[in-house]
């Protein structure tokens, strides 16, 4: 199924080497990529946060990308958006993660209908004009797990008489923290109008807010995704997002559908990575009982020629999903927005086959911490657990198949 391909096809959606990118960036965010490569096998092994990295995004103007013109940023698409994220995630996917969250806000703050107060947008996007400020959600907690399942979380914005609010709670799985200028918080607001779900956004700068180092994952372990405290956090009134069913839903259609593609995107570059490695491994290893390069043999030629189908399967959809969230139709966008959590589980599921069968094909060397083919599969597996996690989407995508081929009810069971 093709998504927005004529779009695409006729030209309408920009390439990464196209002229619509800020002056100098390309130049400078390919040897940025060398760089975070180079650093991100000691940053894997000592478990370390890559500070170093974000100074550098900021001054290729990355955190504002997909920011509004009128704000110092290039309103990026998703499709060069994506692009940006995959070649971060072959880089260091720990980096990419970050970059996911800030691109996702900030291109929902370039939307005229973006929902938010205008005191908290205007607050956000002069910070990374000015600063080069990162944002991101940290909804997930210890008793309540991922929001999205359902359920009030335990952290709680009390409001006060004069009608800011005081927050107290814990957050885990906080991707980013050590860099992150400000934080959409999936909170229960507490008043006269009664206990409700809703987003508020914190500025980290506060005092009352703890970070507690916990991360310590199988993959992506250089994400800083560590525990969050907040005790007695004050937030002002006007920085309060979301106020219960009425408004704006945490997970809406269009938010989901960049969040897919985007994540999704990362783990495509995890894997091409891994590819990549795995090529210059065949065509180099040559043992001495063949006297020939591994990749000369049929075995090898085939068990590549499964991984380039799962590449390009997933290369090709994502553009076309991208292209149709972009300038599709409204049919084709509202067909795409709904295929993007199956995308994300096929795209995550196939980066971690492809990782695997490197692992199969290359044997001690590829399980060697010298190597990053190790790492690139052990990051892999990390996509399984980013929402909307594989029971969730397959349940959804089932369930709407089944109630549209269901029979009509007859008159007598009305």
């Amino acid at each position: 199924m093709a998504f927005g391909a004529a779009a695409r096809d006729a030209g309408l959606v920009p390439r990464p080497d196209g002229a619509d990118w800020p002056p100098g960036f390309e130049p400078g965010f390919e040897h940025l990529l060398r760089e975070l490569a180079d650093g991100a096998a000691r940053h894997d092994r000592d478990g370390t946060f890559p500070a170093e990295a974000f100074p550098k995004l900021v001054a290729l103007g990355v955190p504002r990308l997909t920011a509004p013109q009128s704000h110092g940023g290039w309103n990026l698409d998703l499709a060069r958006a994506r692009q940006v994220v995959e070649r971060l995630g072959a880089a260091d996917p720990s980096v990419a993660l970050v970059t996911v969250w800030q691109l996702l806000f900030l291109a929902e703050l370039a939307r005229e209908d973006h929902g938010w107060p205008e005191a908290a947008r205007r607050a956000v996007l002069a910070s990374v004009r000015d600063e080069g400020a990162w944002i991101n959600a940290v909804n997930v907690e210890p008793e309540l797990g991922t929001p999205a399942r359902g359920g009030l979380p335990t952290t709680r914005a009390v409001r006060n008489a004069g009608g800011s609010w005081r927050l107290d709670g814990r957050k885990i799985y906080a991707t980013g923290i050590p860099v992150l200028r400000w934080i959409l918080l999936s909170v229960t607001l507490d008043d006269e109008k009664g206990q409700r779900s809703g987003i508020v956004l914190v500025d980290a700068r506060q005092p009352g807010i703890r970070v507690e180092a916990t991360w310590d994952h199988i993959g992506l372990r250089a994400s800083g995704s560590h525990d969050v405290h907040f005790e007695d956090v004050e937030i002002p009134a006007d920085f309060v997002v979301s106020d219960g069913p009425s408004s704006r839903p945490l997970y809406d259609a269009r938010r989901q559908g960049w969040a897919c593609v985007l994540v999704a995107s990362l783990y495509n570059g995890v894997a091409r990575a891994a590819r990549d490695w795995l090529l210059h491994y065949l065509n180099h290893r040559t043992p001495s009982g063949l006297g020939a390069p591994l990749a000369t043999l049929p075995r090898f030629q085939t068990a590549v020629g499964q991984i380039e189908l799962q590449r390009q399967t997933s290369d090709r959809l994502l553009d076309d999903v991208a292209a149709a969230i972009d300038a599709g139709t409204e049919a084709e966008q509202r067909q795409a927005r709904a295929f993007a959590p199956l995308l994300k589980h096929l795209v995550t599921s196939n980066a971690i086959a492809i990782t695997n069968a490197a692992l199969e094909l290359t044997g001690n060397p590829g399980h060697s911490r010298h190597n990053p083919l190790e790492r690139h599969h052990r990051d892999a597996l990390t996509g399984r657990i980013h929402t909307p996690q594989a029971d969730f989407a397959l349940l959804n995508a089932g369930r709407a198949a089944l109630v549209a081929a269901a029979p009509p009810a007859s008159p007598s069971n009305a």
